[in-house]
């Protein structure tokens, strides 16, 4: 089975829409790429489900890892916070500002709960115990948007963690899953048989597919960072001018 009833997909995706057309009809920029990635996100979260563990940890990486990226790519809190009326916008903002969420979204932090929590799940009993209950796939989608909006920032958030701890708490992430990955081609999560070639195509699954996300990642970081760093020359440009009274910036 998918995480999401596709009715509540439709109306996740139809809020999005909603949300940008106010934008859009009061001469507001959104772009519309970001209606694009958001709704190829929403159809990551209906991945279905397989019996196999190849089709769950399919359905794993698309739940956890893709369908995070895209939903985040999407900027949903930005759309929020831009569309609805002022009187609601303070409360939200307080929120998003206080320090459960601050805690939350720092990058270590997020982190730990992300892959922590995917050590817990496959590496004790509990996969065994729980199976492939449909609230599990909640957890994996919000762990993963948690990790997600931490490393990317693209949102408003309370603190605006340094790019040495993004990049930090991506290859810390990266390195938990990899390693899990090849835990599970060797051996399966205790208490569960599994056939040797269905554990392993899942396990490899699990390792390439987290891969490819995690460079998606990293690649937001780097863009972003190119970005400031552009920024802040241009900054000291215009510093360096004005001590000088020669004319500056980006062209200069």
């Amino acid at each position: 089975m998918s995480l999401l009833h596709p009715g509540l997909a439709l109306l996740a995706f139809a809020a999005y829409e909603a949300g940008a057309w106010r934008l859009r009809r009061r001469g507001d920029r959104w772009p519309p790429v970001r209606d694009v990635v958001f709704g190829a996100g929403v159809l990551a979260a209906l991945a279905p489900g397989s019996p196999t563990f190849t089709g769950h940890m399919l359905q794993h990486v698309l739940l956890g890892m893709v369908a995070p990226l895209l939903l985040v790519l999407g900027r949903p809190v930005t759309l929020l916070l831009r569309a609805v009326p002022a009187a609601a916008r303070r409360p939200l903002k307080r929120v998003l500002g206080s320090r459960p969420a601050g805690l939350l979204v720092f990058p270590p932090v997020a982190a730990v709960l992300e892959a922590g929590s995917l050590w817990l799940l496959y590496r004790t009993g509990l996969f065994a115990a729980i199976g492939d209950e449909p609230w599990l796939h909640v957890h994996v989608l919000l762990t993963g948007l948690l990790f997600t909006t931490a490393v990317c920032r693209l949102d408003p958030l309370r603190h605006r963690a340094g790019f040495g701890v993004r990049a930090g708490a991506l290859i810390g992430a990266a390195a938990a899953h990899a390693v899990l990955a090849k835990t599970l081609y060797v051996t399966p999560p205790p208490g569960v048989v599994l056939a040797v070639a269905d554990r392993q195509a899942g396990a490899q699954l699990m390792y390439y597919g987290g891969d490819v996300v995690e460079l998606g990642l990293a690649l937001v970081v780097a863009l972003q960072w190119y970005a400031a760093r552009g920024r802040a020359e241009v900054r000291a440009r215009r510093r360096s001018s004005r001590r000088t009274g020669v004319p500056g910036g980006a062209g200069s």
